[in-house]
C-alpha cells in the first residue's frame, strides 16, 4: 500500500480531473475535496471516483463548467438545478448562498436536483460550522442507483442515503455522517477493486443471503447493501425512504424508481440555522461546550483511552495522514495509475 504525500495526491487528482475535461477551478475544487475525504478515513468518496467521474464526463451525464440555475428563490428558500455540473461545485454554490441566507435570516432551506455525485456530506456540515452555523444535509441517488433492499425484500429499492449534521464548536465541530445502509456503496466498491471481501453484515445476495463477495453487488440480477440497524434495519430504511422524499421529491427530483430516466446522481436537502437568530449564539456555544465535555467526562471502560464525540474519528484519521501521507490499497492505486496513462497524465513517485 503506497504512502502518498497529501499534496502530492491532490495535484495528481486535479491534473487527472482536468485531463478528464474539468475546467482548472473546478479540477481544483473536486480534486482537493476528494484528497480531502481520504484524509477523513471515507476512502469510498476520494480518489477512487475519479475514474468514474471521468467516465460520466465522456458521457455527457457530468458537465463541466455548467451553470447553477435558480428556479425559485426567497430570503430563507433556494431551490436550484445543477443542469447536471459536478456535484461539488455546484452544491458548494448552493451551500454558500444558504450561509448567506442564514446569516441574515435565522435560517435558509435549499434544495438541488440534475446534480452528478455531491461528495462527502459532512465537508459541507463543516463548511457552515466554520461559519458559526448548524446544518443539515440529505441525499438521494436520483432516481437512479438502487442499492438497498426493504427489510425482508430481496430486491434493492433506494439508494444508501446518506445523512450529516453539523454544529459548530470552536476547533472542534460535531459532524455526524452517515450512510442509512450498513454501508457507502463506494466501500464496497473499494473491496471489489482491492480483491478483497467486505466484513458480515454488509451485503446480501441476490436470493438475500448473507454474503462477504463484494461483487454480489454488481451481478446480475444484483445484490443489495443491508439497511442500517442490524435487528433494527426497518428503522435504517426508514430513514433512508424519507430521506428519498426530503431530497428526491421536495427539491423537483426524482425518487427511485424500476426504470431510471437520468444519470446517477444526486438529489440534495439542505438547511442551515444561525444559532444567533435563535436562543443567541454565545449561549448555545456555551451549551455545547458543556454538554461535549459532560459526555467526554464519563468514566470509560478499560482499554478505552477517550470518548469520541462526531467529528473526532476524521479529525484523528486527518491528522496522522496529514503527517503519514495517503495509504492507498495496491489494487485501487494500479487502476488511478492506469487511468492517469490512458489520459496520458503522468504518475507521480510514491514510496
Amino acid at each position: 500500500m503506497p504512502a502518498i504525500d497529501v499534496s502530492v495526491l491532490t495535484e495528481f487528482a486535479t491534473r487527472l480531473l482536468t485531463a478528464s475535461g474539468a475546467p482548472p477551478d473546478e479540477a481544483a475544487l473536486v480534486g482537493r475535496s476528494l484528497v480531502v475525504a481520504n484524509l477523513c478515513g471515507y476512502d469510498s468518496h476520494g480518489v477512487m471516483r475519479i475514474p468514474f467521474y471521468a467516465d460520466m464526463i465522456a458521457k455527457n451525464e457530468a458537465i463541466p463548467g455548467a451553470e447553477l440555475t435558480v428556479i425559485k428563490e426567497s430570503p430563507t428558500i433556494l431551490v436550484a438545478d445543477a443542469n447536471w455540473g459536478l456535484g461539488r461545485v455546484q452544491c458548494g454554490k448552493l451551500i454558500d448562498r444558504l450561509i448567506e441566507k442564514a446569516t441574515l435570516t435565522g435560517m435558509a432551506i435549499g434544495t438541488l436536483y440534475n446534480s452528478s455525485h455531491v461528495g462527502r456530506l459532512g465537508e459541507y456540515c463543516e463548511t457552515a460550522a466554520a461559519a458559526g452555523l448548524l446544518s443539515q444535509m440529505m441525499v438521494n441517488t436520483h432516481g437512479a442507483a438502487r442499492r438497498v433492499a426493504p427489510p425482508g425484500g430481496t430486491e434493492p429499492r433506494l439508494g444508501t442515503n446518506p445523512m450529516a449534521l453539523g454544529v459548530p464548536n470552536g476547533d472542534d465541530p460535531l459532524i455526524l455522517d452517515f450512510s442509512t445502509s450498513a454501508t457507502a456503496e463506494g466501500k464496497v466498491r473499494v473491496k471489489a477493486i482491492a480483491g478483497e471481501q467486505c466484513p458480515p453484515g454488509w451485503v446480501l445476495d441476490s436470493e438475500g443471503r448473507p454474503t462477504t463477495d463484494p461483487n454480489s453487488l454488481y451481478a446480475d440480477p444484483p445484490g443489495t447493501i443491508l439497511p442500517m440497524g442490524g435487528d433494527q434495519a426497518y428503522k435504517g430504511f426508514g430513514l433512508a425512504l424519507m430521506i428519498d422524499l426530503f431530497s428526491g421529491a421536495l427539491s423537483g427530483g426524482l425518487v427511485a424508481r424500476e426504470t431510471p430516466i437520468t444519470p446517477k446522481g444526486n438529489c440534495v436537502f439542505a438547511m442551515i440555522l444561525s444559532p444567533e437568530h435563535f436562543g443567541g449564539s454565545e449561549r448555545f456555544a456555551k451549551q455545547t461546550a458543556e454538554l461535549t465535555e459532560f459526555v467526554r467526562s464519563s468514566n470509560r471502560q478499560p482499554g478505552v483511552e477517550k470518548i469520541l464525540l462526531p467529528g473526532d474519528p476524521e479529525r484523528q484519521t486527518r491528522a496522522g495522514k496529514m503527517a503519514d501521507g495517503i495509504h492507498l490499497d495496491d489494487e485501487n492505486w494500479q487502476k488511478l495509475s492506469d487511468f492517469a496513462e490512458k489520459m496520458q497524465v503522468e504518475v507521480p513517485v510514491v514510496a
